[in-house]
């Protein structure tokens, strides 16, 4: 199993969670966080005074897939979320040990 977080820009998330949807995935996890990558914010202008916004809206995405299921998955949000512009985002892939559902007491695939 594997956990899949992406950070993306917040007006691609109903695309994003349409493309998972399509191909099967049934359990997310979105968050409203807020960061900077290599673009290192921007500067705005506020009643004639201008200042730096160092950390920018994005939004966190996170599921736990099978295996086989993760190249479908990053493929997915690629495509839904790219918009060819600095800021796009970022997946990580991070291994799971172990998934317990809590109501059930199924573990690992079953409990997905």
């Amino acid at each position: 199993m594997k956990m899949i977080k992406a950070i993306i820009k917040p007006f691609k998330l109903d695309e994003v969670k349409d493309a998972l949807v399509a191909i099967g995935v049934s359990g997310l996890t979105v968050s409203e966080v807020r960061g900077h990558g290599r673009q290192k914010g921007h500067t705005e202008l506020y009643r004639g005074s201008e200042y730096q916004v160092d950390f920018l809206p994005k939004v966190e995405l996170t599921t736990v897939v099978e295996s086989s299921q993760v190249d479908a998955v990053i493929e997915a949000i690629v495509n839904a979320a790219r918009t060819d512009k600095v800021g796009d985002g970022k997946i990580f892939v991070i291994d799971v040990g172990r998934t317990v559902r809590i109501r059930t007491g199924e573990e690992d695939n079953a409990a997905l």
